[in-house]
């Protein structure tokens, strides 16, 4: 009996070898497109309730189901991230284009901003040891040059890339017919595969849910929301290259304890410390009483009850899944902060037991 047991546990071995070997093979060949299968399985995630309220519409008709869902999908969402793309490319070139050839002068904007200041903020200033402003203005301006062009390059980059969007795109899309068609099936299978307690499995399931739909319904809808208002009232009021600067109030906004305020409190500011008074008030009282109120109403809203992260892991696992992922990270880096805390709650609630 013992001197068939080591053969068997061998072949057990060597199976989960060969199981792990052709798992890895795999995703180094879908690495290529993991972004599009990324955005892939979180649009389904959100759009499944959808896609089942329609296939018992339809009498369970499963793939008219599934295609009318996508068309849906692309009309409210593919068709005006294209639109939004392109123009922000467009003024993406032309920002870099003025950086490049000296007009886009942010140490002079700054110098300008301060002059104007009242002798009672010049001094305010001094008073909280921000005595040299020369040194202050070249810090602040050069931080901001860096920033204009770094974000100015990236939509270029992306502008550049085109055939790797369009095929990043179909694959997408492709992807996402099936999973919502199969969607199901799919996840009973890999919960089947999956070597935990049903109870871990669920949690561990139901946080990764959770968390997709909260961070897509929530944090990104309001961060849509909040950049195209202030892209509209700074276009209203004719600041240059708005609809760039209201993707940095979107993407400012997904940031707890920093959000869209950094942008436009700082441009009404300026606005009317450089004489554009009625401007620089409206912009100021928008963002307060509009752009600012959006979080509040709108994220118990969308998402409702979802179990919410703290906002410190979020501000972390958002910054560091960016820096890792690129713009991937937004959803990659929330996620795996969510699947880590309710993998150690787990743990935590296994050793107690």
């Amino acid at each position: 009996m013992t001197g068939r047991s080591h053969p068997s546990s061998l072949e057990d071995k060597a199976f989960v070898l060969l199981v792990a070997a052709v798992t890895a093979a795999f995703a180094w060949i879908v690495w290529p497109f993991y972004g599009a299968v990324l955005w892939g399985a979180a649009i389904a995630i959100l759009f499944a309730p959808l896609y089942r309220r329609l296939c018992k519409a339809m009498r369970e008709r499963e793939n008219v189901a599934a295609l009318t869902t996508l068309v849906i999908i692309v009309v409210i969402v593919i068709v005006p991230l294209m639109l939004v793309g392109a123009l922000l490319v467009r003024q993406a070139a032309g920002v870099y284009d003025r950086i490049q050839a000296g007009e886009l002068d942010f140490g002079a904007y700054l110098l300008r901003a301060v002059d104007a200041l009242p002798q009672w903020a010049v001094d305010l200033l001094r008073r909280f040891g921000i005595a040299n402003l020369g040194d202050l203005q070249e810090r602040v301006a050069a931080g901001l040059q860096a920033g204009s062009q770094f974000l100015a390059q990236q939509l270029l980059d992306v502008g550049q890339n085109t055939f790797n969007l369009v095929v990043g795109l179909f694959v997408m899309l492709y992807l996402l017919f099936f999973l919502l068609r199969d969607g199901d099936e799919l996840a009973a299978r890999i919960q089947t595969a999956i070597p935990l307690r049903p109870e871990q499995q669920n949690a561990l399931i139901g946080k990764l849910t959770t968390v997709v739909r909260a961070m897509i319904k929530g944090t990104l809808s309001v961060a849509v929301v909040q950049g195209a208002l202030g892209g509209l009232i700074l276009w209203v009021l004719g600041v240059p290259a708005s609809a760039l600067w209201g993707v940095v109030m979107g993407l400012l906004s997904l940031l707890p304890a920093i959000g869209a305020p950094v942008v436009w409190f700082p441009l009404g500011v300026y606005l009317l410390a450089t004489g554009r008074v009625w401007q620089g008030i409206v912009l100021l009282a928008f963002g307060a009483l509009v752009i600012s109120l959006v979080d509040n109403v709108l994220r118990p809203i969308l998402v409702g009850k979802d179990t919410k992260i703290p906002d410190y892991v979020v501000l972390i696992s958002t910054l560091g899944g960016l820096a890792i992922f690129g713009m991937n990270g937004l959803l990659l880096g929330p996620l795996i902060a969510a699947l880590f805390l309710v993998a150690w709650d787990i743990f935590t609630a296994s050793r107690r037991a």
